[in-house]
């Protein structure tokens, strides 16, 4: 199975960049860390409805979340937000 990749725009993300690129790198790096993860394990995030399910990744005292989809040429990641943002849109 394989993880679909483009670019995801994360809310923030470029202001973090511009504080502390070292950072937003490491940021950059648990998420695709985490998204290569589900290339294996597409089942490790917990089902939010349907097929949706979605998986936590740490970074920090705060990390993220993916809202993604498991199908079977694949993962699409439909989302991903910083867990302090309200719900996915």
């Amino acid at each position: 199975m394989r993880a679909r990749r483009w670019p995801i725009s994360i809310a923030g993300f470029d202001f973090i960049a511009l504080h502390d690129l070292s950072a937003a790198s490491h940021a950059a790096e648990r998420i695709s860390e985490a998204v290569t993860l589900l290339q294996n394990y597409p089942y490790i995030g917990r089902v939010i409805r349907g097929e949706l399910r979605e998986l936590v990744i740490a970074h920090g005292r705060h990390g993220y979340v993916a809202l993604y989809r498991v199908r079977s040429n694949g993962v699409i990641v439909l989302a991903l937000h910083h867990q302090r943002e309200a719900g996915f849109q």
